[in-house]
Order: structure tokens, then C-alpha cells, then sequence
């Protein structure tokens, strides 16, 4: 987790981060050692006793301790030409959390380590469920997404003065033109051979949203990070980073927006569908918060 140097406007990297590694396997890890150095705890024997409460909470929370915290150990000089071994771990990102949870909260570095634990744990979380979705998933909640990031887009473009609805939709018109290769939303409606009352977003696949999802996100940090004013600089402002989006997706050697398939199945009928599903099984608790209707203000 990063934030901004405050003054210089570069990257400032968490502590945390900086000391996490990668076994030769791929997976993360934090040593023991380095991550007691950051937490101020300048004897080992104070810090094992965090540890040790870790690991029971480990063992108590259902999970084998052995998983997350595996014992190992590291060289260190003890003179001139002399090294010895000394005791360590390789921590998981769940262990590490568990640790800072139980170090001495009067420490001040300890609330920032239970703050970026907690967030990359529940980010990797968030990273596991959606690796498990179906396609059909995946679009009900890119969807559900795209219409909070076209409010968010309207707000700021409102603010940047695209007030009246004519202009918005040449506002949109100038994203999705330089996505696109130069077609306009109604250009895309007719490309995707869609009816007169079918909405283009209801008719993207997962991968095609996330596209305009990016777009429009970037779009929206421009306008507010740069302060446009004006109808024809916000256009131009969306006109450009739709550009770019589509540069990206060049280079990386992806498909272009246009040339992806679109769904036989609109987003409404998939809703009908889950809800179906999820009367007849269990519940999937990611999808309990998606809304039955949305009320985008860009829907084209």
C-alpha cells in the first residue's frame, strides 16, 4: 500500500512493503527479523512473545499455524571474520497481520502495520473471490461497477462545467470515440446489432467493461486532479485518456473494444438468472449487494 509524499508528489512506499520478499516459488513472505526491526522492537525475546500470541490466534481462528509461520533462520556477523545462525520465520501476509494485532499497541508504527495488513488481506481476499467468478459474475459486477463510475464521471464533469444532457452526451461521445476507432455510442449500439431500448453497457462483456471502467476512472481523476473548466476541455481531457486506454491495450497486444464478442444475454436477463440461482442454493454473499436496478446518468 503507497501513498504520496506530501510536497514532492512521488510515490511513498509503505514500510511494510518495502520489506516484503519473494520465495523462489512465487509466493510473498516477511521475515521475522525485519519485520521487528520496523515494529521497534529492539530484543527478540519481547518480540517471539508477540509471535507465539499470533500463532495462537492462528490455531484458534481454525488455521495450522505451521502454514503461516515457518521456521527458519539467517547468518549474521558476530565479528570480523565470524557469522552465526540465528533464529527466524517466514511470515505470511496473514501471520504478519495477526503479529502486529498482538505487539505493543503503544508503539506508534504498530496502528500503521494493523492498518496495511488489514487492507492487503482483504485485498487478496477480494483478488481470491474473483478468481472463482464465472464470466456471467464477472459482468454483473463490472456493470454494477461501471454505473457508480459513470455517476462519479457525471459529477466531475458537471463540475468541470458539462452541465446540460446534450453535452454530456458529447461528452461521453469523445471517450468513446478514441476507445472505439472512432465510433460513438450510437455507432457501437448499431455494431452490436442491438434493439432501439437496449443500453450498449447491458450488451459488454466482462473484459469490455473493464475497459470503459478504466476509462472512465481516469477520466474522472484528470478532470478533478487538473481542475478542466469548460465544456471543450473536458471533452478533450476525455478524448485523450480514451485514447490512451486504447493505446494500452495495443501495445499489451489485447483485443480491441470493438472487436470483442457481445453477450447473447443482456445484464437483466443474468440478474433474473443469479436470482433464480440463489433461491435455489446457497447464497453467494458477493453478490448481495448488487442492485436490482441502477439509475446511471450516462447510459447511452
Amino acid at each position: 500500500m503507497s501513498n504520496q509524499d506530501e510536497g514532492s508528489g512521488l510515490p511513498h512506499l509503505s514500510p511494510f512493503e518495502a520489506i516484503r520478499r519473494t520465495a523462489d516459488d512465487g509466493t510473498e513472505y516477511w521475515s521475522a527479523r525485519d519485520l521487528a526491526k520496523i515494529l521497534g522492537y529492539t530484543k527478540w525475546a519481547n518480540f517471539i512473545y508477540a509471535i507465539n500470541k499470533a500463532k495462537e490466534a492462528c490455531e484458534n481462528s481454525g488455521h495450522s499455524s505451521l502454514g503461516h509461520f515457518a521456521g527458519s533462520s539467517k547468518l549474521i556477523r558476530a565479528g570480523k571474520e565470524a557469522q552465526r545462525k540465528i533464529e527466524d520465520y517466514q511470515l505470511s501476509r496473514y501471520a504478519s497481520y495477526l503479529i502486529v494485532q498482538n505487539a505493543d499497541p503503544n508503539k506508534p508504527i504498530v496502528a500503521l502495520g494493523q492498518t496495511y495488513f488489514a487492507v492487503q488481506t482483504r485485498r487478496q481476499e477480494v483478488a481470491d473471490e474473483l478468481t472463482g467468478l464465472s464470466e456471467d459474475q464477472l459482468r454483473l459486477l463490472r456493470r454494477s461497477q461501471m454505473s457508480v463510475y459513470n455517476i462519479q464521471l457525471a459529477e466531475a464533469a458537471q463540475h468541470s462545467g458539462v452541465v446540460q444532457p446534450i453535452d454530456f452526451t458529447i461528452f461521453q461521445d469523445h471517450g468513446y470515440m478514441d476507445l472505439y476507432d472512432g465510433l460513438k455510442a450510437q455507432d457501437i449500439h448499431e455494431h452490436k446489432s442491438l434493439e432501439k431500448n437496449q443500453e450498449i453497457l447491458d450488451y459488454m462483456g466482462s473484459d469490455e467493461l473493464a475497459a470503459n471502467i478504466f476509462r472512465a476512472s481516469q477520466t474522472k481523476q484528470k478532470l478533478e486532479r487538473e481542475r478542466v473548466q469548460g465544456k471543450e476541455a473536458a471533452n478533450r481531457t476525455h478524448h485523450e485518456v480514451g485514447r490512451e486506454v486504447r493505446k494500452t491495450i495495443k501495445r499489451l497486444g489485447g483485443t480491441m473494444p470493438e472487436d470483442l464478442p457481445t453477450p447473447q444475454e443482456s445484464i437483466q436477463q443474468l440478474e433474473k438468472k443469479e436470482q433464480r440461482r440463489l433461491k435455489r442454493g446457497p447464497q453467494l454473499e458477493k453478490f448481495d449487494q448488487l442492485p436490482e436496478a441502477r439509475s446511471d446518468q450516462s447510459e447511452s
